[in-house]
């Protein structure tokens, strides 16, 4: 797929919000999803989580947001999100043991360890419009909570 820039909103939204609390309802958003979220700075925050879907197969999700002011006093600002997915698979690898015998040669003979390992078999930018649309409306909700406080 070819990348093109275009002016859809897919990827950012415009909050009546500084920055700062832009970023602190994403964070609370990662949070209440199950993430793992750390914040870099006031305005960077990152989130990850894990899934397997089945015994071979484990998927990694990571939520970038980035909060930037979009007035000149900061009370209007734009949150950027970008959330990468990576599958792993599970590669399999039997260890054996060589047990060599005078006249009659070598033996190979499997034993019971292994040395399973995850390998990363691919990883995409989610663009769906609906996962950043429902991202998005939970920021709002946690931006209109904190109004709501006294």
């Amino acid at each position: 797929m070819q990348e093109s820039f275009g002016s859809m909103e897919t990827f950012s939204r415009m909050f009546d919000a500084t920055p700062a609390q832009t970023c602190e309802a994403a964070r609370r958003a990662l949070l209440s999803q199950g993430y793992v979220a750390m914040a870099r700075s006031n305005e960077l925050i990152e989130g990850s989580k894990s899934f397997q879907p089945d015994p071979e197969l484990n998927l990694q999700m990571n939520i970038r947001v980035v909060c930037v002011p979009e007035t000149s006093d900061g009370s209007v600002s734009i949150g950027f999100v970008t959330a990468q997915q990576d599958r792993y698979m599970l590669k399999k690898s039997a260890n054996s043991a060589s047990l060599g015998v005078g006249a009659l040669g070598s033996v190979s003979l499997p034993f019971s360890s292994n040395n399973d390992s995850l390998v990363k078999v691919g990883g995409e930018t989610i663009a769906t419009s609906g996962f950043y649309d429902s991202f998005f409306d939970l920021v709002n909700r946690y931006l209109n909570m904190e109004r709501e406080l006294p």
